[in-house]
């Protein structure tokens, strides 16, 4: 059935507009975006065969073309228009954390990081570079790694803390694992950084652990830093 013979009340479209965007599903959310269905399926299903394909929303996210085009009824140029939603989302967080203090905003900082980090198959290594004020300054993947494991080098992390004249520094890795949970490698690490870049006064305000499928983990809120 399309969805313009369901109910006025039961369309996503509608419920957007009279409810707002948080009472929608992950499905009604990619279906407004979506617009269309294929033959036999409305655009909610096509959205929730999208999430079960992917297994969330930020695996979808970074989905590469081929993979993303291997679903019938989805191509290039929805693609395209996905990606350029998500730049466009990763721009305004950006141009928020770089208008105010970017401590102060623990929100658009963790939404940043679950864009650009809860959906990669590999991990990587991130710094959020702040100002005296803790203005962002530049964001950046420092180093990257496998499915498990990431070598970090505090030498090269003092080099760019220098290079970019930083005052303060929030790191940040994924787990593609999907467990969220800090090791002792990870706190480890973190303690070593922190010590080095002492050394030069930069700040090292907090560590995120991000995974898909759960709220970024910080170090600071759960008593590691």
């Amino acid at each position: 059935m399309s969805i313009n013979d369901w109910p006025k009340t039961e369309r996503p479209r509608e419920r957007l507009l009279a409810q707002g965007a948080p009472a929608l599903s992950d499905a009604e959310l990619l279906a407004i975006f979506l617009r269309v269905g294929v033959k036999g399926k409305s655009a909610v299903d096509l959205a929730r065969e999208l999430l079960v394909s992917f297994g969330s929303l930020g695996a979808l996210f970074s989905a590469k073309l081929s993979d993303f085009s291997a679903i019938p009824g989805i191509g290039t140029a929805k693609y395209a228009q996905l990606q350029a939603v998500l730049e466009m989302t990763k721009r305004s967080l950006v141009e928020e954390m770089k208008l105010k203090n970017a401590f102060s905003s623990p929100k658009a900082v963790r939404d940043y990081l679950r864009l650009n980090l809860s959906g990669l198959a590999h991990e990587v290594f991130f710094a959020l570079w702040l100002d005296a004020q803790n203005r962002l300054i530049l964001s950046e993947e420092l180093f990257r790694g496998t499915l498990t494991h990431t070598s970090v080098y505090p030498r090269e992390v003092v080099k760019k803390a220098l290079m970019h004249n930083a005052a303060a520094i929030i790191f940040a890795h994924n787990h593609p694992s999907g467990i969220s949970n800090a090791s002792d490698a990870d706190k480890e690490l973190t303690r070593r950084l922190k010590k080095a870049l002492d050394l030069i006064d930069v700040k090292v305000l907090d560590h995120f652990i991000v995974a898909a499928q759960s709220t970024p983990v910080s170090f600071i809120e759960n008593g590691w830093l």
